[in-house]
């Protein structure tokens, strides 16, 4: 007997956004930073995991952005998570902090 595509399955959460769906619960999601997408196998991540699955190293050099359709974006602390079936999230951003920040 084959299990529903639901246990399976990957939701893009990008797909999800542009249609203004929530993402379902699954087992996996397809999620984009920068130009790459991923897959992961759970519904969050904070700033510091996305930075280093995105290869930003050390992640204390840089931020990252959350992207929602329809808003600006907003900056997701290191230690903030970042939930992939919330309503609208598009994509994450990475940008590296400037030399003079941080360094106080």
């Amino acid at each position: 007997m084959t299990q529903p595509n639901t246990t399976n399955e990957i939701v893009d959460i990008e797909e999800c956004a542009k249609k203004g769906h929530r993402p379902p619960k699954a087992k996996r999601y397809r999620i984009r930073i920068n130009k790459e997408k991923y897959v992961v196998d759970v519904p969050a991540m904070t700033g510091r995991q996305l930075l280093k699955l995105a290869g930003k190293t050390p992640p204390e050099r840089f931020k990252i952005h959350e992207k929602v359709r329809g808003g600006p974006p907003v900056e997701i602390g290191l230690d903030e998570l970042a939930d992939f079936t919330k309503l609208g999230v598009e994509r994450f951003r990475t940008l590296p902090l400037d030399q003079t920040e941080g360094d106080s």
